[in-house]
């Protein structure tokens, strides 16, 4: 492929795209256009070759282009392609795996993005209980709809009141939106006491990765499954970074607590554009005739997402992948966390299962507020020290890293080799 200069490929996007880029978080501080992506590598238009540890905000659990997936999707192509009409055959094969394997799935949808699966997922928890108030947390991020396009990362004097992350957002959509702080049991016993006949759904991000690597605690889990029964609320789990990325039944697979609606998306089909909507059928049978429900799409259970998902499944079930990029994960944490404790710099490396986030502060880690200790100096300048030689973390304070199972030993070996060198300059 001929290579194109890569300020001038920017340049023509900036004419003809907003901003220059698809979606917002995809501008960087400096021009970007990539050319070619394989395994654990992307390439630039100017032909620099980077290590992906950003994996396009965490689907790639096999690597970028992965053949066996590739392979799927061109042979669906041979005889299938969108019908939009009736069921296909692949369809009803992945709906049937995702209810094997996730605990909270009795019955499946299949839409294109989180963003779509979340805002189905309020809707239905707004028709089934007659409510209209929901519950999210602050630090975490559920797609791009007015509902819950608020409270991210917010500036320390934006904590305790709304803070959306858009204009023209809809105030009374924004105004039913209730925003409490993550793993603290006692504000979220406090607000279902006083306003539980209000709330439809409570909705969480059960590993807030948007800000890195926070874990949920084991007694707010239980809590969240305790109170929304207790209040005749609908408790959903979004798992569309966890769920396939850290196990094939989503976090609550291992964690033990099971919503009445899920989220997933992004590693389930290893980049290919689809999500599905999982849950109890009592609820999502509403969706169905007379339920009075609408759930609708052009390319919902789209064949080309359908395939990859089901190649990307079948190549997680021997439990190899996630062994792997386990492993490579903690040599990258302690080490990272072993270079900066030689060096004196203060850091903490949140760590679970593939994802690694180096913190420029002391834990513990439990909230966002906690969060707010992090030198956001630092841990920019770590992270664009780290592109410059050649591997690539996104330069944005907070971000996760993501192992994938084209990762090698020697990958991480050079990873560590360029931490020390840019911690040893900072």
């Amino acid at each position: 492929m001929t290579l194109v200069q890569q300020a001038d490929l920017v340049e023509r996007a900036n004419r003809v795209i907003p901003g220059g880029v698809n979606s917002g978080n995809r501008r960087l501080a400096w021009p970007l256009a990539v050319v070619e992506a394989q395994g654990a590598y992307f390439t630039n238009a100017d032909g620099t070759r980077y290590l992906d540890y950003h994996a396009a905000f965490g689907p790639l659990l096999l690597g970028h282009n992965h053949p066996a997936v590739n392979a799927a999707v061109r042979a669906v192509t041979e005889r299938l392609d969108i019908i939009g009409v009736g069921v296909t055959d692949i369809e009803v094969e992945l709906a049937e795996k995702l209810c094997q394997l996730i605990p909270s799935a009795e019955r499946v949808l299949l839409t294109n993005s989180g963003s779509e699966a979340t805002y189905a997922a309020l809707r239905l928890a707004r028709a089934v209980t007659g409510r209209h108030a929901i519950v999210k947390f602050q630090g975490t991020y559920h797609g791009w709809h007015d509902a819950v396009l608020l409270n991210v990362i917010s500036a320390a004097d934006k904590l305790g009141q709304k803070d959306p992350l858009s204009l023209g957002m809809l105030p009374e959509v924004i105004d039913h939106t209730l925003v409490l702080p993550f793993n603290d049991v006692e504000a979220l016993g406090a607000t279902l006491d006083e306003r539980g006949h209000e709330i439809a759904a409570v909705l969480v991000e059960i590993v807030p990765h948007n800000i890195g690597c926070v874990l949920p605690r084991p007694e707010f889990l239980q809590a969240l499954r305790e109170q929304c029964t207790a209040h005749g609320i609908v408790l959903i789990f979004d798992e569309v970074i966890t769920g396939f990325r850290h196990g094939l039944g989503g976090y609550q697979r291992i964690c033990g607590v099971t919503p009445d609606l899920s989220t997933f998306a992004k590693a389930m089909a290893n980049g290919y554009p689809i999500a599905a909507l999982v849950g109890r059928a009592e609820l999502m049978d509403r969706f169905g005739p007379g339920g009075g429900v609408v759930f609708a799409g052009t390319y919902n259970g789209h064949p080309i997402g359908v395939a990859a998902a089901l190649a990307t499944i079948a190549e997680l079930e021997s439990g190899a992948v996630h062994a792997h990029c386990f492993a490579l994960a903690e040599r990258l944490g302690d080490g990272i966390a072993q270079i900066a404790g030689d060096l004196g710099i203060e850091m903490t490396v949140a760590r679970f299962g593939s994802v690694v986030v180096p913190y420029f502060m002391d834990g513990p880690i439990e909230s966002y507020t906690d969060l707010l200790r992090n030198d956001t100096a630092r841990d920019v300048a770590f992270r664009q020290g780290m592109c410059e030689c050649g591997v690539f973390m996104l330069p944005v304070a907070l971000k996760r890293n993501h192992i994938s199972a084209a990762h090698t030993h020697a990958d991480i070996d050079r990873s560590l080799d360029a931490a020390r060198e840019i911690l040893r300059a900072m």
